[in-house]
């Protein structure tokens, strides 16, 4: 007879292991199917955490290189030590990864290992690396399989994970490259093409697009390519990268302008490809179910249920920012919805980070959508030029942003591109949760020396300002 459960979650990234550590506290016997070695899924194995694990200590190098001396620490020109660097990134997911197995057995969650599938409604089969399958019986379950690597439209090419890299690939480089290729200037590219960028490699990014981090305000993308570029990042933008090239240990890329004209060929010793992700929902058996998909996205309602009832859906396989945030506020809301509560999202706010140096983080609308969407607005910027904190640690570029209804004074969106940025931003997403203005904000008194007495400066900037259509 078939494992009995109230709910399986096939997936163990943040989306995931959230999910179904809270459907365990609400009382739900709970398992989950992970088809990975170890839980945690691509954030805590392959993404988020390892690369900012490689973030911050090539920050530090690059720090100890150019910054220290200017504060009268003198330490000689530094050594890289690239093989202690990845340990510790390794380190850092084993500790990840091992923690949330502790959540498991704390939360007593079974943790099933292997390759989930749904055979039909109310059965998720889990098949081994032998391919011994067994079938969990249950009422509900709940699809976080995740993304995975897109490759570039129209364009042939194989990953290697040496020459042609993947994010994946880009982590585990065993030498730094002395020319790397970014194809894609979206967050995933800008992050890692930083981290090779400070060890030493000569980087250059190639993006279809004509700004830098896609959808980001256009303001904050302007400013962060031109403070990426004083780092040595060269950009290559309204760029359409026809061919991919590997040559022994070297690989050629070629592109062209957008709208047309003549083609560019450079060469490379790693290229890594950051097109961007793909919803993973490879061998699951939807299209056998039923399941409505829409370009490969799983279709859900607002409460994030399929069409099929029973399944839901969450994170990266269903539309809106593949953010582990975001996933991990639909994992809560849905074992609250299956538990018979009120799961709720709030789509308006949720906080976008980008952990280049300086960071940029943004929550709410950008001044181009506000625009585009004909709303009256008011907007307020404050530079960390002008901010003490900043000025003391030598971290001035940058601003922050406010935008506003311009008869409520209701904030809108807030951006900001400046050092820490990714934690002022927490501050705004507060106030935007609550419906706050951006008055609210300026009157509230802010710890001195502090650089959120700029996010605090920006909304003073906002209100009683003339109206921007």
């Amino acid at each position: 007879m078939a494992d009995q459960y109230d709910v399986v979650i096939i997936g163990s990234g943040p989306g995931g292991y959230v999910c179904a550590i809270k459907a365990a506290q609400l009382g739900l016997k709970t398992a989950i199917v992970e088809k990975m070695k170890t839980l945690g899924g691509t954030c805590l194995n392959i993404g988020c955490i390892p690369s900012k694990a490689l973030l911050h200590a090539s920050e530090m190098f690059h720090e100890a290189e150019h910054g220290l001396e200017k504060l009268g620490v003198k330490t000689g020109k530094p050594k890289l030590d690239l093989k202690a660097m990845m340990a510790h990134k390794e380190a850092t997911i084993k500790a990840n990864v091992d923690g949330v197995g502790f959540l498991m057995k704390k939360n007593k969650v079974d943790v099933r290992q292997g390759r989930g599938s749904i055979p039909e409604k109310g059965k998720v089969a889990v098949a081994d690396d032998k391919g011994k399958e067994t079938v969990l019986e249950t009422k509900n379950i709940v699809i976080a399989t995740g993304s995975d690597v897109a490759g570039i439209p129209g364009v042939d090419l194989e990953f290697d994970e040496k020459v042609i890299v993947s994010s994946t690939g880009a982590l585990e480089l065993p030498s730094v490259p002395k020319n790397m290729v970014v194809v894609g200037g979206g967050v995933i590219g800008l992050e890692l093409g930083s981290v090779w960028a400070r060890l030493g490699a000569k980087v250059t990014v190639i993006e279809f697009l004509d700004k830098i981090l896609g959808a980001m305000d256009k303001d904050v993308s302007k400013n962060c390519q031109r403070v990426l570029a004083k780092q040595g990042l060269d950009f290559k933008l309204s760029s359409k990268v026809t061919e991919v090239k590997k040559s022994g240990k070297s690989a050629k890329v070629t592109f062209e302008p957008v709208k047309g004209g003549d083609s560019e060929t450079v060469s490379a010793d790693v290229v890594l490809v950051s097109t961007g992700r793909r919803p993973y929902t490879d061998g699951l058996g939807l299209e056998a179910l039923g399941i409505e998909m829409e370009r490969g996205i799983i279709k859900t309602d607002a409460h994030w249920r399929t069409n099929v009832e029973g399944i839901y859906a969450i994170g990266d396989v269903t539309a809106g920012p593949m953010l582990a945030h975001k996933a991990e506020d639909e994992g809560v809301a849905v074992a609250e919805t299956i538990a018979g509560k009120h799961g709720h999202v709030n789509y308006n706010v949720i906080p976008g980070v980008v952990y280049t140096q300086p960071e940029v983080a943004s929550v709410g609308a950008t001044e181009e959508e506000l625009k585009a969407a004909g709303l009256k607005y008011v907007s307020g910027k404050f530079p960390f030029t002008a901010n003490g904190r900043a000025r003391a640690m030598n971290h001035t570029d940058g601003f922050v942003k406010f935008l506003a209804d311009a008869e409520t004074d209701r904030v809108l969106g807030v951006h900001i591109l400046g050092f820490g940025a990714g934690e002022m931003i927490h501050e705004a997403a507060v106030l935007m949760e609550f419906g706050g203005s951006s008055e609210d904000l300026g009157r509230t008194c802010h710890a001195h020396p502090t650089m959120s007495e700029a996010v605090r400066e920006a909304a003073m900037a906002t209100f009683a300002k003339p109206i921007h259509m």
